[in-house]
């Protein structure tokens, strides 16, 4: 078996959070061994509700963020412990498009000086030169060449994010973290960053771990999907089967909440969740997610106490995915009641 171009282990994020004077410290549990991987020239989504970790997660692949526990590896090399020139090195290799185009931009550089920013940090001079390098980079992501040095108040969202997808790919990199990178833009111009980006992976090979809260875009987009809720991974697979067969309750919430475009459509049989999402500072034990899943309150004795004192753990996070498609199965034959339907929380 090949080694994989990327490669995620039981990767965790704890931030230490002061409690108040002579009461310590709490420490928020952002990611919370989280493991996957990602093969070259095929595109991983990263989906879950805001809070659930999928940006820290990106921030730690890119080594913006230091790991409390886990292991990064790329190409088969560990590079979580990486500082110093190997950590630079590590960087040419890996690259990120950031969620908003305009704060991700200084407004005192020139998107040209934007773009060549890490050729020069890198210390690569290309042989055609800085200016043509920067002229061919902002040609192939649609943008004027001419315009290499005008500043980011000039140019729309949509061009911003560009100079940003410009700027990420100087280095050639293998892998491209893009953290919601159209969440701030209009539908048409999503669109077209979506089709930009798709080309440049036809081209290249590049690879992508694409992180969104949109749904319809992961699953146009990517090969692979993995559903985060509370700093862990609760469903991960094939785009194609999570999305067209979800086991996980919590993917089956996520998507049965996708508008449809037919107004006629019977919104009774969404999977509606109630209660609040648990502080990551204090989860629930065994499974983080039992609190508002749909199906725990109609368990027996012993399976719910296997919910509260075990944590789940494969493709599938949840120790009764059989449960969860019966629940699947009755919203679409539409034989569940209202009450039914809702969650009821339990601690």
């Amino acid at each position: 078996m090949s080694t994989p171009l990327l490669s995620v282990q039981d990767l965790t994020k704890h931030f230490a959070v002061s409690k108040g004077f002579l009461r310590g410290t709490s420490h928020v549990k952002a990611v919370d061994g989280v493991s996957f991987t990602l093969e070259k020239g095929s595109t991983l989504g990263l989906v879950g509700e805001s809070g659930c970790g999928k940006s820290t997660t990106g921030r730690l692949l890119m080594r913006l963020l230091q790991p409390t526990s886990g292991r990064i590896l790329l190409d088969g090399a560990d590079v979580s412990t990486l500082r110093g020139g190997d950590l630079q090195d590590f960087r040419r290799r890996v690259q990120m498009v950031f969620q908003n185009p305009a704060s991700s931009l200084n407004p005192r550089q020139s998107v040209g000086a934007a773009i060549a920013a890490p050729l020069q940090a890198q210390g690569i001079v290309p042989k055609e030169g800085m200016k043509n390098r920067v002229a061919s980079l902002m040609d192939r992501v649609g943008l004027r060449p001419e315009h290499y040095n005008r500043f980011p108040h000039e140019f729309s969202g949509g061009q911003k994010q560009r100079v940003g997808i410009a700027r990420a790919l100087a280095l050639e990199p293998d892998v491209v973290i893009c953290d919601e990178p159209v969440s701030a833009l209009d539908v048409s111009v999503q669109a077209q960053v979506i089709n930009l980006l798709q080309d440049i992976q036809s081209d290249t090979g590049i690879s992508y771990v694409f992180i969104a809260h949109d749904l319809s875009v992961v699953k146009h987009f990517a090969d692979e999907v993995a559903v985060m809720y509370l700093g862990k991974i609760m469903e991960q697979g094939p785009s194609a089967e999570v999305f067209g067969t979800p086991r996980h309750p919590y993917t089956q919430s996520l998507l049965s909440s996708v508008p449809s475009p037919d107004p006629t459509a019977d919104r009774s049989r969404r999977i509606r969740l109630t209660g609040d999402l648990p502080h990551p500072s204090n989860p629930p034990s065994g499974c983080v997610f039992r609190t508002r899943c749909p199906i725990f309150a109609g368990l027996d004795d012993e399976q719910r106490a296997m919910c509260t004192d075990l944590i789940p753990t494969g493709a599938v996070a949840c120790h009764h995915p059989g449960d969860a498609a019966n629940l699947v199965a009755r919203l679409g034959s539409g034989a569940q009641t209202p009450e039914e339907r809702t969650v009821h929380a339990d601690s």
